[in-house]
């Protein structure tokens, strides 16, 4: 179970994000754009826990659309040294989530592995309801993940509802963890901010 989800996200020229994908996908856009996301939410998975990540966007060769994470850093040291035996990108961050009324916010630094210190702090109001856009759902309708294993990349599924989403005006954001993952540091201010109280999800099998 996700909860008290944000995402943030800005566009990018595809060309900017291609290096960091796995062999066999490409930059997934809209209207011409990629977008680079950090998401940010408590996780309740054999007890709980925070996260935020920075992912991208991609399509494989059979035309799967799934999601590209290039940073997962979370509070739990015993997942984060599970994923990472997974090659998945986890890091060990110190974190922290409050809530007042309407304004969230989110808090991480990085402990292990390096560069110690990266980091971010994101501060929301979350609004009403919303059935959101087209890009709304190109952000964040997606149902499988790609993942390079040794000398394989893979997608697995996302199982999910649809997230029930708000929206959401940024009151303060300070991060390094996009210019932490190689892409240059974003250039502006997001183009979308979103909301989401959460949804039950879980993870399939991998597929070639």
């Amino acid at each position: 179970m996700l909860t008290d989800v944000t995402f943030v996200h800005w566009p990018y020229d595809p060309s900017e994000v291609a290096g960091l994908l796995p062999a066999g996908t490409t930059p997934d856009v809209h209207d011409g754009a990629a977008y680079v996301g950090l998401v940010a939410f408590r996780m309740r998975s054999h007890g709980e826990f925070l996260e935020t990540n920075v992912r991208t966007y991609t399509i494989d060769r059979r035309g799967r659309r799934g999601v590209q994470f290039l940073t997962m850093e979370a509070d739990r040291l015993p997942w984060v040294l599970a994923a990472r035996a997974a090659t998945l990108p986890y890091r060990w961050a110190r974190m922290s989530l409050t809530r007042d009324g309407h304004i969230v916010r989110y808090e991480s630094r990085r402990r292990w592995p390096g560069p110690r210190g990266l980091g971010s702090r994101l501060t929301v109001e979350v609004g009403g309801p919303t059935e959101g856009g087209a890009l709304d759902h190109f952000l964040t309708a997606r149902w499988r993940l790609h993942h390079r294993i040794p000398g394989l990349t893979v997608a697995v599924g996302l199982t999910h509802e649809r997230w029930p989403l708000h929206s959401a005006d940024l009151v303060e954001l300070h991060e390094d963890l996009v210019a932490g993952t190689g892409l240059r540091a974003p250039s502006g201010p997001p183009v979308s901010v979103l909301y989401s109280p959460g949804t039950a999800g879980r993870l399939g099998l991998p597929r070639v």
